[in-house]
């Protein structure tokens, strides 16, 4: 096998065809064609199995005409739109660079940081810029990692080299203002001005016009699973720069190193990782999207996370059955039958949230899942572990940090989920409480911090000594609850998400006005 030395480390060649310029001819194999007919050559105007309608036909923003209330529009910068050809990779490698810089990801295979790139940036640059464009730009392999799931299992994530996660993101930027425009408007995930709460908010307005029961599709491995064959025939319809999808097959089949060293070669999937990861997941499920709206459905979808709103259980029923049929037979995807379901909304976990209809009034009220309840205390007894050895503001600080961030996510819950955030913020002051309580260490020493603190010495000496409680135990009596009350943490900066979800509704609900000026007489 032949070696080649390109950008300071050896690129293996062989097994992939080499770049041609756009336009240029193929050799004695066939005819030369224009650049603006090499990709519609390959939308075939007849219905064949993997098009039954054909390919060769306009693609709308909406092709039903269907009205989406409550959905925004796609976002597409009109100064960002830049030629979907090599050239237009090759003039975002600079913004690129910055964005991978800010992510400040960790190392690929190759050992190299984005602080190295960035330095030798002015020598890279050029460089990756003419092999870009002579087609002589190999990727590196991706490291992966396993990473805990939610629930059980794990996920593997693909971790290229910084340079190739900037040909990636620049790549990505170059895509996106030619793919985004056409997306379904109940796509969320992963779109400019789009996110997880404009899809919670469509499926309320679901809800409330009586789409009762939710059809949960739970896609198996999506990222691991998808055919790089039919994700390759859906770029070539908008990508008139053969060399620009030579980069990207490339850049789909880069070998894999796993954690104990095996390199492995990638024949499937999208790896989870890698800037460019998110729009291809999108352009491949953006036709089950337009399946689902040509069948008249209501549905919501982010990433591979999907909910199908339907009226009736049965309808749920036919609906799953005709899906499967159509995601494994013509995606060539998998449907998780044991994550799938049909069930009410309030029963199902989409986000970290659930829907209920109050039948009453007809509004619907967003609920924190059961899974995103246990998740949180989970995450508080980590933050909190009975043996901190820091100090208690230490904790304080770590534990604020997690509350805004959990906050900013899940702030638009009801104000009836109050109940639920004030027994979180009650096991966190408990918890702190256990922290105190160790720190104190000897039982003297903790009655006499608790009478320094306003405790009724009798009071005090009785609780702390009556029976053998442990710790955790002794942080929960009236003794110890009314000494180290909430005030006391409230003093030490502790936030409370009761008073932070409380502020955000009252700026939502409550906004200021200005008062209008009368005129009498």
């Amino acid at each position: 096998m032949a070696q080649q030395k390109s950008e300071d480390r050896v690129l293996l060649e062989g097994g992939v065809m080499p770049a041609e310029r756009a336009g240029s001819s193929p050799g004695p194999q066939g005819k030369a064609i224009p650049v603006d007919q090499a990709a519609w050559q390959l939308c075939l105007p007849i219905a064949t199995a993997e098009d039954p309608e054909g390919s060769a036909r306009v693609v709308a923003s909406n092709l039903s005409g269907t009205v989406h209330a409550g959905v925004p529009e796609a976002i597409v910068n009109a100064e960002e739109v830049t030629s979907v050809t090599m050239e237009g990779v090759v003039s975002r490698l600079t913004t690129a660079l910055v964005k991978v810089v800010s992510n400040k990801g960790a190392p690929g295979p190759d050992g190299q940081t984005v602080g190295e790139l960035r330095e030798q940036w002015p020598f890279v640059g050029p460089r990756l810029a003419t092999a870009l464009l002579d087609g002589s730009y190999r990727p590196g392999a991706s490291r992966r990692v396993m990473i805990p799931k939610v629930g059980a299992g794990q996920r593997g994530l693909g971790i290229p080299n910084v340079i190739d996660r900037v040909v990636c993101e620049a790549v990505r930027q170059v895509l996106e203002p030619a793919f985004e425009p056409t997306f379904h408007p109940s796509s969320h995930g992963f779109r400019p001005g789009r996110g997880c709460h404009t899809a919670i908010e469509e499926a309320k307005t679901h809800l409330e016009d009586g789409y009762g029961w939710v059809v949960d599709l739970d896609l198996e491995k999506f990222f691991d699973r998808v055919c790089h064959q039919r994700l390759m025939s859906r770029l070539a319809q908008r990508v008139p720069d053969r060399r620009l999808l030579v980069l990207i097959g490339r850049l789909l089949k880069a070998k894999i190193v796993m954690p104990d060293g095996v390199v492995v070669a990638n024949e499937e999937g999208v790896p989870q990782g890698s800037p460019l990861s998110p729009l291809l997941s999108n352009i491949v499920l953006d036709e089950l999207d337009w399946e689902l709206d040509r069948r008249g459905h209501r549905f919501v979808r982010y990433a591979d996370d999907g909910n199908v709103y339907v009226k009736s259980e049965r309808a749920g029923l036919r609906v799953m059955g005709s899906l499967a049929g159509f995601i494994e037979g013509r995606l060539r995807l998998k449907i998780n039958q044991a994550k799938s379901a049909i069930a009410r909304p309030e029963d199902c976990h989409f986000l970290g949230f659930s829907l209920r209809l109050d039948p009453q009034t007809g509004t619907v009220e967003i609920l924190l899942s059961q899974r995103t309840k246990r998740m949180a205390m989970a995450k508080i007894r980590q933050l909190t572990p009975r043996l901190w050895g820091w100090t208690l503001q230490g904790c304080i600080l770590q534990i604020n940090a997690w509350l805004r961030g959990w906050h900013q996510y899940y702030r638009i819950v009801s104000p009836g989920e109050q109940f639920v955030l004030r027994a979180l913020d009650a096991h966190i002051r408990r918890r702190l409480r256990a922290i105190l309580l160790h720190h104190w260490k000897r039982r003297p020493t903790i009655v006499r911090n608790l009478i320094a603190l306003g405790a009724n010495p009798r009071a005090a000496w009785h609780g702390v000594y009556t029976g053998r409680r442990s710790l955790w135990a002794l942080s929960h009596i009236p003794q110890v609850d009314n000494a180290l009350r909430t005030r006391f943490f409230t003093d030490r900066g502790l936030n409370s998400l009761v008073a932070l979800h409380r502020d955000w509704h009252e700026e939502i609900v409550a906004p200021t006005h200005r008062q209008l000026a009368m005129e009498w007489g």
